[in-house]
């Protein structure tokens, strides 16, 4: 009894010292340690990188440091080869998801290798993408320096090939207030009908695999394009389908309008250092440098010399271990779930598995849910603030702890009658439950529930004939089941670092849970009052370590973002601190509450109204329309460096633009504000143009934002944490007035 209590104590550490370290089965290519002009060489890359970056300072769109910026990537680009023009000019563009049009200056940079035989210039070109400002909060190396890098590199590499189309590489300005320099080229650019196939690259992070995760619709075509040229893939289809149900987006929000063929890459390791001084060239992971770029040349290769695979429809796709791409007719894919379901329910009934061992998989996942909730929640009364930014892997501990412990809590109160086989059986069909629910949210995810339960089916099938089969095929299948879900769980981890990180719990219990059952005997020989201690210890430990672990690090550090905001009509003022709620380190009487700049509450003290003029806005003219009216209005932004122009969530505000070209605010929540901005120095002096419903008074909130605090911030920001930064705004002086229109 103690042996088996001493061996089932091992194996469950082992299981959760799995799932914290799963991100490490995708291993990374290291660059090569000489140059060579043979392949992409991330060290090279990233000293183009570096002469485009200059000093590193911040580079908004249409900004004095946006311009140095562009001047050295013009010259970067000839000296590898390339012969750049620049565009020009003041665009605006609609955001699908959210009530809000944003407009700026944009100047894109563009380049076309031509092929050297005539007939192939009329041919469809591939075009490469990135964008080259960054935000007022930093240098923006990894976003979109990575795609900076990337583009020239392979731009140095591809020049001089026998290509069979034009290759064009577009640096567009203005992604980072709203996609503005790809509306400009779709719209504006006469390349734009000249494209057929986009590659584009993107960074959330510093750190990571280069993930394609968003394709052109339907995908078979890029699929089979990306299936046959990359090297160490790492992608699958149900992130592309997931990735279109939240609000974040790339340039590709803009250029997926058009039918071309289109892959979407992004590292997001590290977002603590995403739109932040963090976001530096020291920062940026050459590894992941390297697996972005070998990608690209070998994509680019593949596009510029052969011709497009015969591939038509959906296709479900997933990487093993970035090793290898698995690709499917989605149909098929289906249709195989649907086949597994019938056989997985016929030997459930058979064994009968349809009561008790199938409830005890639902409570245990639910009950992982909760479980880790509570932790987190009873953490959340002791620490305040991201306490698990500058550790996650402890945090993540704690969660795959509180999964471990409800999976062997249910499988012992409630299927504790219930041999191995049954066990086996109610899982697998449970598992294809989940998987045929997913399949109708996002079908992609289809490919993530077919070959485990089908290794597990076979076992179970040849168990007959060869008794131990169903043994092997139950090992295998889990084996399988991790090495699958695992690395796939740990960039859905990195894509919601900031939580809630109990929902992880559910999708944890999901893979240790067939670990379990297989543990079942070592379970059967242990008194019950020893497993419910572990199950105690496997939810208690790990959370006592998380409250224990230090909130941040030198490298993941605390989000701190100081403002000063002044309301010109009141006459009111507030210092402002934007951070993750944790206590400030200032003395005074700070409270958490909600400013005229933002619904999202700030710690705030009362201040004095330093001279802060606000943004104003002239009518300039009004046009009646069958719907209701068109008010345009002239900025003037008073030094402001972004002006926001707000209207409540009920407002008729429709569209906004530049006059003859107005776009449309997207869908967003119910109670979304409506929101136009204009960002950069030629906002001072813009037409913008309002699309109002009905004629109606429309009351609109005018915000004027430029970076730095006066100087009385000094102390202040003397004071921020050590370990804290701005992250996705700079510490900022804010003036706010309100304008009836």
């Amino acid at each position: 009894m103690v042996r088996a209590g001493l061996i089932l104590s091992a194996a469950l550490l082992l299981l959760l010292a799995a799932m914290t370290v799963k991100g490490a089965l995708i291993a990374l290519p290291s660059p090569p340690h000489a140059p060579s002009g043979a392949g992409f060489d991330a060290h090279r890359a990233a000293d183009r990188l570096a002469r485009v970056l200059g000093d590193e300072s911040a580079h908004p769109v249409d900004s004095d440091a946006n311009d140095a910026v562009r001047a050295r990537l013009i010259a970067e680009m000839r000296s590898a080869g390339l012969e750049p023009r620049v565009t020009d000019g003041f665009a605006c563009n609609g955001f699908a998801r959210y009530r809000a049009v944003a407009c700026a200056r944009v100047r894109n940079v563009v380049a076309t290798i031509v092929p050297a035989a005539a007939v192939a210039r009329g041919r469809p070109h591939l075009m490469l993408s990135a964008h080259y400002d960054g935000t007022f909060a930093g240098p923006g190396a990894a976003d979109a320096g990575i795609g900076i890098a990337t583009l020239l590199e392979t731009a140095a590499l591809i020049r001089g090939r026998e290509i069979a189309c034009p290759v064009t590489f577009l640096f567009n300005e203005g992604e980072e207030m709203g996609l503005i320099g790809a509306r400009d080229f779709l719209d504006r650019d006469p390349l734009a009908p000249r494209v057929g196939a986009l590659l584009n690259f993107e960074a959330r992070g510093v750190t990571g695999p280069a993930t394609m995760f968003e394709t052109s619709r339907p995908n078979a075509a890029a699929i089979a394009r990306f299936a046959r040229a990359a090297d160490r893939p790492l992608a699958n289809s149900m992130t592309t389908d997931l990735y279109r149900l939240i609000p974040n987006s790339t340039d590709v929000a803009v250029f997926e309008e058009r039918d071309w063929t289109i892959l979407n890459f992004a590292i997001i390791g590290n977002e603590t250092r995403y739109h932040s001084p963090g976001d530096e060239l020291a920062a940026l992971d050459r590894r992941s440098l390297q697996h972005m770029g070998d990608q690209a040349v070998a994509l680019t290769v593949d596009f510029a010399t052969r011709e497009a695979p015969a591939a038509q429809g959906e296709r479900l796709y997933a990487d093993l271990l970035g090793r290898q791409l698995v690709t499917m007719p989605a149909a098929f894919g289906l249709v195989m779930l649907v086949i597994l379901l019938i056989f997985f329910l016929l030997e459930s009934w058979r064994r009968r598995a349809l009561g008790r061992p199938l409830g005890a998989f639902a409570i245990a996942m639910a009950g992982a849910g909760a479980v880790a909730l509570i932790g987190q929640l009873i953490l959340g009364l002791i620490r305040a603030g991201d306490y698990m930014r500058g550790h996650p892997w402890v945090t993540e501990l704690a969660v795959y702890g509180s999964a471990m412990a409800a999976g062997l809590v249910a499988l012992r109160l409630i299927a504790r009658e219930a041999e191995i086989g049954k066990l086996r059986a109610a899982y697998w069909l449970f598992f294809l439950l989940l998987g045929a629910g997913l399949a109708s949210v996002a079908p992609g995810g289809t490919v993530y529930f077919l070959f485990p339960p089908l290794i597990a089916g076979l076992g179970m099938s040849i168990e007959r004939w060869r008794p131990g089969a169903e043994r092997i095929g139950a090992l295998l299948a889990l084996l399988l089941l991790f090495l699958s879900f695992g690395p796939a769980l740990s960039l859905f981890e990195e894509l919601m670092s900031n939580g809630p990180h109990w929902m992880f719990a559910p999708i944890g219990a999901l893979i240790l849970l067939p670990a379990l059952v297989e543990l079942r005997p070592l379970m059967n020989r242990v008194p019950p009052s020893r497993l419910d201690a572990a199950a105690a210890a496997l939810f208690v430990l790990p959370w006592i370590a998380v409250a224990l672990t230090p909130a941040y690090s030198e490298d993941r550090q605390q989000l701190f973002t100081l403002e000063h905001v002044a309301d010109t009509d009141s006459g009111q003022a507030w210092w402002a601190v934007n951070n993750d709620g944790a206590p400030v380190p200032y003395a005074g009487r700070w409270e958490r509450i909600e400013l005229p700049h933002t619904s999202r509450r700030r710690w705030a003290l009362a201040a004095p109204a330093f001279d802060a003029p606000a943004p104003e806005v002239e009518r300039v003219g009004e046009v009646r329309t069958a719907q209701g009216r068109r008010v345009r209005l002239r900025l003037r932004t008073r030094g402001a460096e972004a002006v926001s122009l707000v209207a409540p969530a009920e407002a008729p505000l429709r569209g906004a633009g530049v006059p003859g070209r107005l776009r449309p605010l997207g869908r967003g929540s119910g109670e979304d504000k409506r929101i136009v901005r204009c960002i950069g120095r030629s906002c001072d002096g813009a037409l913008i143009e309002l699309d109002l419903a009905g004629t109606a008074p429309v009351e609109l909130t005018l915000i004027g934002t430029r970076t730095g605090l006066p100087p009385q911030g000094a102390a202040l920001a003397a004071q921020r944490p050590r370990l804290a930064r701005p992250q996705y705004a700079p510490d900022s002086s804010i003036a706010v007035r309100r304008v009836r229109l």
